[in-house]
């Protein structure tokens, strides 16, 4: 006889698309990352300025992680001086509905600085 609470357990997991979506944006410092690049192509410096607390060795790391997801691309200029920017692929750039959603849910549902939601002040 099957164990249909099994079965149901199965069922319920955590789809594998959210897992592999979350698994990527879900790190910190991601999603800002490709929030700054929707906008146009960005020079390393330029991005760390643009993304406070961020330090060199996230930036690339994650930089990095986003290169071999195919969301981005590396562009060396030869300059002098030498420079790097990075772009959005067409895949990076296709997130940008979805972040702009996830942007009006944040003003809509979480409050700035940690405060209760106005609904739950006193």
């Amino acid at each position: 006889m099957a164990d249909h609470g099994e079965d149901e357990r199965a069922c319920k997991k955590v789809d594998s698309g959210m897992t592999r979506v979350f698994t990527l944006l879900g790190k910190r410092w991601t999603g800002l990352i490709v929030s700054v690049l929707m906008q146009r192509a960005v020079h390393f410096a330029e991005l760390r300025r643009a993304i406070p607390g961020i330090s060199e060795r996230m930036l690339s790391d994650r930089l990095a992680e986003l290169a071999a997801a195919g969301l981005l691309v590396r562009e060396v200029d030869s300059g002098p001086p030498l420079r790097v920017a990075y772009r959005l692929t067409e895949s990076g750039l296709a997130l940008e509905p979805a972040l702009k959603e996830l942007g009006r849910w944040a003003e809509q549902h979480l409050p700035e600085g940690g405060a209760c939601p106005e609904r739950f002040r006193p």
